[in-house]
């Protein structure tokens, strides 16, 4: 049996269950479909990384190419966007870090509105290369909202598929801290045009991508209670 034959297995049965599940016509792509092709992409980028015979090298790369034209069929994006995208990086393929910083004054949270979307969030974003979890979302906070704040206590760490965001082509998982205002004055920047404090009985339409009242919510009962111990899937 050549070598690879097992991954390649593995794969064919995947897109077989990819192909039996795609029952909508519509644009938007399903979470079912969404978390096959993704396995299938990272399937073959680590692959690509490991295997140093071109026969099955051949394969994988085919593979992600079927990946991409499945993902294109529904989200009305073409297979070559969507493949580029995720090729940004290769190697082992392993789900990407988003950061957030709840800040609260008294019973109000300070939220963001993004410039992409035009919706309101916590403050946050993607963890740079070399930046410590701490340092990434002090950054993003400062980016993106004026202020300069420091990390008191990781709330939390989710599966971002495991609580009601919008599908999206990458996993992710999301951390969540809290954080307090050491100064700074509220300001935009590029990828920000509103900057204030809400009422959490009142929260503006959110970018639920990035945050949702629920889990806004939540970390506001961490706010509270600093004793709580960090939340993870």
């Amino acid at each position: 049996m050549r070598a690879g034959v097992g991954v390649a297995a593995i794969l064919a049965r995947l897109l077989l269950q990819f192909a039996s599940t795609n029952r909508s016509s519509h644009l938007t792509i399903m979470p079912c479909n969404l978390d096959l092709a993704r396995r299938l992409l990272a399937l073959s980028q680590v692959g690509l990384h490991f295997s140093t015979n071109e026969y099955d090298r051949e394969r994988y790369r085919e593979t992600s190419q079927l990946a991409a034209q499945l993902l294109a069929n529904e989200s009305g994006r073409s297979a070559e966007t969507l493949h580029s995208t995720w090729y940004v990086e290769d190697g082992y393929a392993t789900p990407k870090i988003d950061v957030r910083g709840a800040i609260f004054r008294e019973q109000r949270v300070l939220l963001v509105r993004e410039t992409t979307d035009g919706k309101w969030t916590l403050p946050g974003g993607w963890a740079d290369v070399n930046d410590a979890p701490s340092s990434a979302v002090e950054k993003e906070i400062e980016q993106e909202s004026g202020f300069t704040a420091k990390a008191i206590k990781l709330a939390a760490l989710y599966d971002r598929n495991q609580h009601n965001h919008p599908s999206y082509l990458f996993h992710a998982w999301k951390a969540f801290f809290i954080c307090e205002i050491t100064g700074g004055a509220a300001r935009t920047s590029h990828e920000t045009d509103g900057v204030d404090f809400f009422d959490l009985d009142t929260l503006p339409e959110l970018s639920t991508g990035r945050s949702t009242a629920v889990q806004i919510r939540r970390m506001y009962q961490h706010h509270l209670h600093r004793e709580w111990t960090t939340e993870f899937d």
